[in-house]
C-alpha cells in the first residue's frame, strides 16, 4: 500500500511513497496561495505517475505546522477528507520536524528549523539527530521575531527559509528551505512503528488574523 503526504506549511508539496518508505512521485508548487486548488489535482497526477488509484493508499501523513492559518488548515482538510474517504489512518507530524530530519545530518549533531511566520517573525524549534535520521526536540517550537530566538541557534546547524531570508541575523543558514513531504512521511512511518501517537491537529502558535467580532457591549442609562 502507498502513503501520501502533504505539507502546506511553506509551498505546496505532495509526496507518495511505497510503505517502506522509497519515494514514488511528487509535485511542489513554491506557492503561499491556492493551496485547496492546487492539492487535489497534485494528487491525481502523483497517483497516476505511481500508476496507483486511491484504493491503493493505506495511510495519509500531513504536516502540521507550525505555519499561517490559511494554508495550514487547506493542507489539514485535504489530508482528512481523503483519510476518511479511504478508512485509512491519518498521521499527522510538526513541519519543523521534517524540516530538521530534512538536513540530512549526523546522529548527535543539532539542527534549528527557522521558518517564516510573517509580521517580520519565524518559527523556530532546535533537534538533536539521532540514529536512522530521526530528529528530538530540544527547544521549542517558538514564535517570535529572529533575533529573539539567536539562543536555539547557538552551537547548531540552522536550515529553512525564514533563516535564509535573514542572513544578517542568521549568517550561515543552509538548506533545506521547506519541509519535504517525504521525509514527514518517513517520520510518520518510524513513530507509528514504535506505536506513537500521531495526533493530525494544527500547531498555529498564535491565533488566526480573522477572528469573530466581540459582542455590542449593552449601553446602560
Amino acid at each position: 500500500m502507498a502513503v501520501l503526504a502533504i505539507d502546506t506549511s511553506a509551498a505546496v508539496a505532495v509526496s507518495l511513497l511505497d510503505d517502506d518508505g522509497a519515494l514514488l512521485a511528487a509535485r511542489a508548487v513554491d506557492s503561499t496561495r491556492e493551496h485547496a486548488e492546487r492539492l487535489a489535482p497534485m494528487t491525481r497526477e502523483v497517483l497516476a505517475e505511481a500508476g496507483l488509484g486511491p484504493a491503493d493508499l493505506g495511510a495519509v501523513v500531513v504536516g502540521t505546522g507550525p505555519a499561517p492559518f490559511t494554508g495550514l488548515r487547506a493542507g489539514l482538510v485535504t489530508a482528512r477528507v481523503l483519510a476518511r474517504a479511504r478508512s485509512v489512518p491519518l498521521h499527522g507530524v510538526s513541519s519543523l520536524d521534517a524540516l530538521a530530519a530534512g538536513a540530512g545530518l549526523a546522529a548527535g549533531d543539532e539542527v534549528t528549523a527557522v521558518a517564516d511566520a510573517r509580521r517580520k517573525e519565524v518559527y523556530a524549534a532546535r533537534y538533536r539527530v539521532l540514529d536512522g535520521g530521526e530528529v528530538e526536540l530540544v527547544d521549542g517550537p517558538h514564535v517570535d521575531r529572529p533575533e529573539n530566538l539567536l539562543r536555539l541557534a547557538a552551537g547548531a546547524v540552522v536550515v529553512g527559509r525564514g533563516a535564509l531570508a535573514l542572513p544578517e541575523v542568521f549568517p550561515r543558514a543552509q538548506g533545506p528551505e521547506t519541509p519535504d513531504p517525504a521525509v514527514l512521511a518517513r517520520l510518520a512511518l518510524a513513530r507509528a512503528a514504535r506505536g506513537e501517537a500521531l495526533p493530525a491537529e494544527p500547531l498555529y502558535l498564535r491565533r488566526p488574523d480573522a477572528v469573530p467580532a466581540a459582542g455590542r457591549k449593552r449601553v446602560t442609562g
